[in-house]
């Protein structure tokens, strides 16, 4: 079985096709600058790869070009439209809709619209990006994955806010969470490490990248996570500033006369590491300019770091017999520095560090010591893959849409 997954922003698609039975990638790529000028193809299967400029004014014309290379056998793809079995599309926000994947009709894309007030930068291109696939891929099943869905096992006491009632029911206001689709990749993953069922898996998955997000899992479920009804609570980020006074909003407004849209830009783009550094927002800048003294950038990471660790001892409050943290994303996975940073002095809650094993780590595995009560977990995400699971389970079991 074969399944083309989709991951459709406001100016890029990026594609992975797999064959899921031995969970192999077959090809690759992304068209970037889309509606912008000179887009471009960049296109890779198992000897070779393709990068060139094409005309993508609008997703339409792009996903018509992914098509193309796609049903290339010369550039790794497939012959005819049959061998593809269904595509999966990640969908950010599907409210409190979707407990589950779901096969893509009227109905689905209507709630996906209307969820996209809650996620305005990120489901209505997700949505173009589904509409544009279906043309370009028309006589297939065409699946939603979405990022929320893992997130709503959470009790009502986690995803409830301390605010009016009435803005739950009439505005949705409450916990949503987002990353789901990487945190129930590296979860199932660590019980396999483990050697025990997803639903005996107990820890803490650390998804820590240019976005941040920690989630408590029990029994295979998660019942916290750290991002609210947008992916701006919780975690400092590369620009996001996480957790914050909300009055800080009331008073900055007044004194600088910004405007929502201003204050919205800040607490978004402008914030995070980027914000708190006066530099960027790469870790690994930061870590460049700490070396050479720069004060602020050394302050950003300890802040980043602080933060982390104070969600992992909540977390380590709410679970009952925690087996393990899992670091994953760009930073958790290669930032070794700051792995150190967040896990180092954690004896006391269970997690003792390997500090050479930790240096010198590379891919998936432990880096905890062998005394460690609990283990600490290097668990590279496959988000992709799992879109790919996901649909090929749906599509095999026939299951009706939402």
């Amino acid at each position: 079985m074969k399944v083309l997954v989709l991951n459709c922003g406001s100016s890029s698609i990026k594609y992975r096709m797999f064959e899921t039975e031995t969970e192999a990638p077959i090809v690759k790529g992304s068209v970037e600058r889309i509606g912008e000028s000179s887009p471009t193809l960049t296109h890779s299967w198992n000897t070779g790869e393709d990068s060139r400029a094409i005309e993508a004014p609008d997703h339409l014309q792009a996903m018509d070009a992914i098509h193309d290379v796609v049903m290339d056998p010369a550039k790794g793809g497939v012959a005819e439209a049959s061998e593809i079995t269904a595509v999966g599309h990640r969908v950010v926000h599907g409210g409190e809709k979707f407990f589950s994947s779901a096969i893509i009709d009227a109905g689905v894309e209507k709630v996906i619209e209307d969820c996209s007030v809650l996620a305005p930068l990120h489901n209505p291109p997700n949505l173009v990006g589904i509409r544009a696939a279906m043309k370009a891929f028309p006589d297939i099943p065409h699946v939603a994955v979405f990022d929320t869905a893992f997130h709503q096992t959470m009790p009502r006491e986690a995803w409830s806010y301390a605010l009016p009632w009435e803005w739950y029911q009439e505005d949705g206001v409450r916990r949503y969470g987002f990353h789901g689709t990487s945190h129930r990749y590296v979860a199932m993953r660590a019980a396999e490490l483990l050697g025990i069922e997803t639903d005996e898996f107990t820890g803490i998955t650390l998804h820590l990248g240019n976005g941040c997000s920690c989630a408590a899992i029990q029994n295979g479920k998660s019942v916290d996570t750290s991002m609210g009804l947008t992916p701006l609570e919780g975690l400092v980020m590369g620009t996001r500033c996480g957790d914050i006074d909300p009055a800080i909003i009331f008073h900055i407004a007044g004194r600088r006369d910004l405007s929502i849209k201003d204050l919205d830009k800040a607490l978004n783009k402008q914030s995070g590491l980027k914000g708190l550094s006066g530099l960027t927002n790469d870790v690994r800048e930061l870590e460049e300019a700490t070396d050479g003294g720069h004060d602020r950038a050394a302050l950003s990471l300890e802040v980043y770091a602080r933060r982390v660790r104070k969600y992992i001892g909540a977390y380590l409050a709410v679970l009952e017999k925690p087996q393990a943290i899992i670091f994953t994303g760009g930073v958790g996975e290669r930032g070794a520095r700051m792995r150190h940073r967040i896990a180092a002095g954690l004896d006391h809650l269970g997690l003792v560090l390997d500090e050479s094993e930790n240096r010198t780590h590379d891919g998936e595995g432990d880096i905890a010591t062998g005394s460690s009560p609990l283990r600490i977990l290097v668990i590279p995400t496959r988000e992709e893959l799992m879109i790919a699971r996901e649909t090929s389970a749906l599509v095999g079991e026939g299951a009706p849409a939402v």
